[in-house]
């Protein structure tokens, strides 16, 4: 899905956010005009790195909207929970530096006037959601991908931003679960089945339709009120 065009106006950077004893490392792309900016949570045993949602990434900037690809975990953690699994159902660690990071982009030059969204893959989507849950003023949408929503508990009602579900349609007990959090959400909601997807979404042309739902969902919400412009880095 990657198209390989260098894109005008675009400053893009390397970041690290400090979080307690752990810092974490993250890609920022900000297009010129920007309308919002959009933080990428991948699931376990993915990275920053991620090749799916770094092409979904790319639709993403085309559209004017900034990204930031961050690793959840050190390269130490991720050691580690390649061995024990200890990291990558602590939904609480990583919702609270999902926070730390969301914090980090409401005081950065290039990001701090930008509505901010949230793009969860996997169990990052549920770590997502309890981030949208804990501080629901600091996150205006979110978008999960093949997401394991149920791994949210009670605070799925307690999410205020507009919610977008995408599941594969072979992905069926994935589905199964989406269908179930649709329930327990009481925000703006929708559930978007890919059909013939599964988990990965690597079928012919089913993460270009992952790509353009989640662009119009964050176009939609993140856009600035009327009366005002997407904001210049100039």
């Amino acid at each position: 899905m990657s198209t390989g065009i260098q894109y005008v106006d675009v400053a893009s950077r390397s970041i690290h956010v400090g979080f307690d004893d752990a810092k974490l490392a993250g890609d920022l792309v900000v297009p010129g005009r920007a309308s919002g900016v959009v933080l990428f949570v991948h699931g376990s045993g993915s990275s920053r790195h991620s090749p799916r949602n770094r092409a979904v990434a790319e639709t993403l900037q085309r559209a004017g909207l900034a990204t930031l690809m961050f690793d959840l975990l050190t390269l130490r953690e991720e050691a580690d929970d390649i061995q024990t699994g200890q990291y990558r159902f602590n939904i609480p660690l990583l919702a609270s530096r999902i926070g730390a990071v969301t914090r980090w982009l409401h005081n950065d030059a290039d990001t701090r006037l930008l509505s901010v969204g949230y793009f969860g893959a996997s169990t990052g989507a549920a770590a997502a959601l309890v981030a949208a849950a804990m501080t629901p003023a600091d996150v205006k949408a979110v978008v999960s991908r093949g997401g394991r929503p149920d791994l949210a508990g009670e605070a799925l009602a307690k999410v205020t931003a507009p919610t977008l579900l995408i599941v594969g349609g072979a992905d069926i007990p994935v589905v199964d679960l989406n269908d179930q959090a649709m329930v327990c959400l009481n925000c703006t909601k929708d559930l978007r089945v890919v059909q013939g997807a599964t988990h990965l979404f690597q079928e012919h042309g089913a993460l270009e339709q992952v790509a353009h739902l989640a662009r119009d969902w964050f176009a939609r919400y993140l856009a600035p009120p009327k009366g005002t412009e997407s904001i210049s880095r100039a």
